[in-house]
This record gives structure tokens, C-alpha cells and sequence, in this order.
């Protein structure tokens, strides 16, 4: 199957390949501002060349922003949700191509482009639901004739900083709860995946023109460092979301830290499963295949370690590697592929660089472990062999590399499960009850997110999404994460005819 490139374009009003485009800014403002160039990581080639914007360009947007936030913020909120539920709507309808851009721009394969502008649709409808239920609450005041209550008010202006892999779906994570809470949008996508961010804004700014809005969601492409730390140092932006590395994270943490701004940071993962003696073993085996081999092992979520009982561990060492021999690797553009490109040479060479520390370190290659050679940027998914004693696998290594141990007991697999520093997603499998709820009790899994018999990997938007160590603690998505989006306010009416002090104190002339 081909995807005709000139029609995703033109589909997704996708012309003038020109701006750093965003709603506070229009596309000829910029000037001469140098480009960043779209590459397919399915060949190498060229898509386009995205003009980017400057900190002076920045500035201006944001003054816009603000503006905009002066009107959006006095918009009831069930209003701001129409506006998101038509922005969901508009996805709806350019959802095959703005998924076969995800996957020409970023390279998963076709049915996992698609699923990211469905998880977009998803939080939109979350959203509009969200934008009628964002409660406070209501207490008994100690004094008489008096009323207590929390409200919650919008935060500002969000800064939204996103990452190559999921280049759409977290921006919307952020932007559609936040965008109910009455909040406005910076959005600052990876340099690596620029086309998607222009697409997705042509989408939401045709939305948003049909309601004379302007400056709600702003975008901005920037080809160096300085815009993002305009960002992260911009007193007028109270929160930034940031998607990426732990080491980035640090940088942005730190750096939004100093002026005590607020940070949502979700960040790398090391995520492991473990297989106990009285697994199904063969729902094991494609969990493990789906979170180890999807998207070539660029999720935040990917299964990077696997503690095996040693009962079952032969068994199912020897159906994972017969597994991944049979995985269809190639052009994503295919629908019967199964594990597209990584994104680029420079993640080609820290898989290579990874997997030999683990042969340098005693650890041994079951299978895969070569770049498969081929316009673009393919690998074969990998297994790996290996002891406790090893280094590499407490790191994080953004491609297709599985780390297998052996273990005698859950207390030795969970002990090595929680050792790293990262702490995102996490699995069992076991059909004890006992076992399970041990894994998921205080004493069990460390991360954010623990299963018992699903994988690690395809969080749905209902649930918060996030980490703890350094995976940020962050939460995005569903449950109560709308309130990281806004300022808690406390009220306490007087309608008596007095003026009582709180615990009984006493000031009188």
C-alpha cells in the first residue's frame, strides 16, 4: 500500500510549508527564519522544511496569548467544551490523514498513527464531559452563620513541550483538559516531528476562526534552544508539561523550579513484566511481543525487561524468540507490517552502542541485534540474555532491546523490577489472586502504573497517565489530572451579623 504524500498534504491543508504556524502569530510575521527539515524515517527523504520562529517571535505570540486568556478564561466552561467537541469533530474527519502523517513523519506503522489522533478524539470527548464536572467542594465553617468552599479557577497560560514519539496525542492529552479549564496554549512540538504540529494547528485554528477566536492554542516550531528556555523561565507561564528524557526533564524541572512555576513532567521509562510459574503464558508472550516490538520500542511504555520464572523460562524465551523471527519489519505505510523505522540515524546508534555495553557486560544476543540494510532507518527488534550484574539495563535505551532474566521467586523479581530509577508502567502475570494483589499492594510495583495481565504499554486516556522517581510524577489525562490546569481558591462568607475568629481567638478594643 502507498499513502499519496500530496494528499495527506492537501488534506490536511497542509500548503504553504512555511511557518513556525501557530494562532498567535501569523505565518508571514516570521520573516526570514531559518527552516527545520521534515524527514521520513521510512527512507530518509524530505517531506518539507518547517519555518521556524525566534524568542522575538515567541514574545510576540505570547503577548497574544495573553490577551486571548483575558476572553477564553470568562467563557463558561461547558461553552469551552463545545468548542473542544467540534475540535474533536474536525480530528474525526481528517483521522486517516493525519494518521498516515504521524506515521510518514515519525514511522509506527499505520494502525499506530491512527490509534494516536483516536486517542486525540478519545480526550476530547473526555473534555467535554470534564468541562460540566469541574467541582469543588463544600465544608462546615466552626464559626456560625458561616459558609465554606472551594473553587477552582483557570491557571494562565500552559506551556506544552512534546516529544518525537507520540508528536499529536500528548500535546492533546495537556491542551483539550487544560483548554476546558479555561486555560490558553503554548505548544512547543519535537523538532523532529514539526509537520504533525503544523497539521494538527491548521485543524484547531479553522475551529477556532469559525468562533472569531484567536491565541487559545498557539503553536511554535523553534530550531535551537532558545525558545524552550524562554518557556521554562517565563514567569507567565505558571505550568509547563514536558514530555521527554529524564535528563531534560532535570533541565526543565530545575529551571521552572527557580521561579516557582508548577511542572507536569512525564519522562523515561524501564518498564518490566513479570511472568510467575502459573502465568497464561501464551497471553505473556504477546504482551511482551506488542510492548517490546511496537512502535520499534519508542514508547515512554515499551517493555524493556522481563523477570521469568524460572519454571517457565525456557519455555518462554524460546516462544519469544521464535516470536520475534517471524515479525514483519519494513515500510509502516504497509498495513501487514509489524514494526516500522526508529526515527532516526542518531537512535540507530545508541541501540548499537547499548547493545554493546550488554555483550561487553556478559550478556548474550538471543536474537536481532543488527540494522537491516535498507533506504531508512530499520533494525531487528532484539533479546538479550541477562544477569543482574549488568549496567545497560537500568538505563533507559529508546529502541527495541529486550532485557530477559531468570528469577526464582516473585520476592527476587520484584526486588530487581523496582531497582531502576525510572518508575512509569508495570506487569504481572500470574493467576494467583495472592500474587497479584501483592504487586499492586505498597509493598509491590513502584510505578505509576501497574497491571496484572495486560502489558505495559496502551494506556487508555480514562485513567491518569504518569510516573514516579525520575519519570517526573506527572499525571496527564483522565481522573482528577484537570486540576493540575488550575488554581484551587478558598471562600468563606460571613452572612452573620458578627465577626467571630477562627479556634476561638479573641481581638477586641
Amino acid at each position: 500500500m502507498t499513502i499519496d504524500r500530496t494528499w495527506v498534504f492537501e488534506t490536511l491543508g497542509i500548503r504553504d510549508i512555511n511557518p513556525g504556524l501557530h494562532d498567535g502569530l501569523e505565518a508571514h510575521e516570521l520573516g526570514d527564519a531559518p527552516c527545520v527539515d521534515s524527514l521520513t524515517p521510512i527512507d530518509g527523504s524530505h517531506l518539507a522544511s518547517v519555518r521556524c520562529a525566534s524568542v522575538a517571535d515567541y514574545e510576540r505570540m505570547m503577548a497574544t496569548a495573553q490577551g486571548a486568556f483575558e476572553t477564553w478564561r470568562m467563557m463558561p466552561a461547558p461553552q469551552r467544551g463545545l468548542i473542544v467537541r467540534e475540535v474533536g469533530e474536525a480530528l474525526r474527519e481528517k483521522k486517516a490523514a493525519l494518521g498516515a502523517l504521524v506515521t510518514l513523519e515519525m514511522g509506527k506503522i499505520l494502525s499506530e498513527g491512527e490509534g494516536e489522533v483516536q486517542e486525540m478524539i478519545d480526550i476530547c470527548d473526555f473534555a467535554v464531559g470534564l468541562s460540566r464536572q469541574l467541582y469543588g467542594l463544600t465544608m462546615h465553617s466552626e464559626r456560625p452563620q458561616h459558609r465554606m468552599y472551594e473553587q477552582w479557577h483557570p491557571l494562565g497560560n500552559i506551556g506544552i513541550i512534546t516529544a518525537f514519539n507520540f508528536p499529536v496525542a500528548v500535546w492533546a492529552w495537556n491542551a483539550m483538559i487544560a483548554a476546558v479549564c479555561g486555560d490558553v496554549m503554548v505548544w512547543k512540538p519535537s523538532h523532529k516531528t514539526p509537520l504533525t504540529a503544523v497539521a494538527v494547528q491548521n485543524i484547531v485554528a479553522e475551529v477556532c476562526a469559525r468562533h472569531k477566536l484567536r491565541g487559545v492554542f498557539n503553536m511554535i516550531v523553534a530550531a535551537d534552544h532558545g525558545v524552550g528556555e524562554a518557556m521554562t523561565g517565563d514567569r507567565r507561564l505558571p505550568l509547563i508539561s514536558a514530555t521527554g528524557s529524564c535528563s531534560m526533564g532535570r533541565k526543565v524541572g530545575s529551571r521552572v523550579a527557580e521561579r516557582l512555576g508548577r511542572s507536569l513532567l512525564e519522562l523515561g521509562g524501564n518498564n518490566a513484566i513479570i511472568v510467575m510459574d502459573d502465568a497464561d503464558l501464551d497471553m505473556a508472550a504477546r504482551a511482551i511481543l506488542f510492548g517490546a516490538v511496537g512502535t520499534a520500542g519508542q514508547r515512554c511504555t515499551s517493555t524493556r525487561r522481563v523477570f521469568m520464572h524460572k519454571k517457565i523460562a525456557k519455555e518462554l524465551r524460546d516462544g519469544l524468540v521464535k516470536a520475534y523471527a517471524s515479525v514483519r519489519i519494513g515500510d509502516p505505510l504497509d498495513r501487514n507490517t509489524l514494526m516500522g523505522p526508529l526515527v532516526d540515524e542518531t537512535a540507530i546508534d545508541a541501540m548499537m552502542a547499548a547493545l554493546e555495553l550488554a555483550r561487553t557486560e556478559g550478556g548474550e544476543i538471543l536474537c536481532g541485534g543488527r540494522r537491516i540494510e535498507r533506504p531508512g532507518y530499520y533494525v531487528e527488534p532484539t533479546i538479550v540474555a541477562a544477569h543482574r550484574n549488568m549496567s545497560v539495563w537500568r538505563e533507559e535505551t529508546f529502541a527495541p532491546i529486550l532485557y530477559l532474566f531468570e528469577v526464582e521467586s516473585y520476592e527476587e523479581a520484584i526486588a530487581m523490577h523496582n531497582e531502576v530509577d525510572q518508575g512509569l508502567s508495570s506487569s504481572i502475570f500470574t493467576l494467583n489472586m495472592r500474587t497479584a494483589e501483592r504487586f499492586l499492594s505498597h509493598a509491590g510495583s513502584d510505578c505509576g502504573i501497574a497491571n496484572v495481565n495486560i502489558g505495559t504499554s496502551g494506556a487508555e486516556i480514562g485513567g491518569a497517565f504518569g510516573g514516579e522517581k525520575d519519570t517526573g510524577g506527572g499525571r496527564e489525562s483522565g481522573s482528577d489530572s484537570w486540576k493540575i490546569y488550575m488554581r484551587r481558591q478558598t471562600n468563606t462568607i460571613n452572612w452573620s451579623t458578627d465577626l467571630p475568629l477562627a479556634q476561638g481567638v479573641e481581638f477586641e478594643i
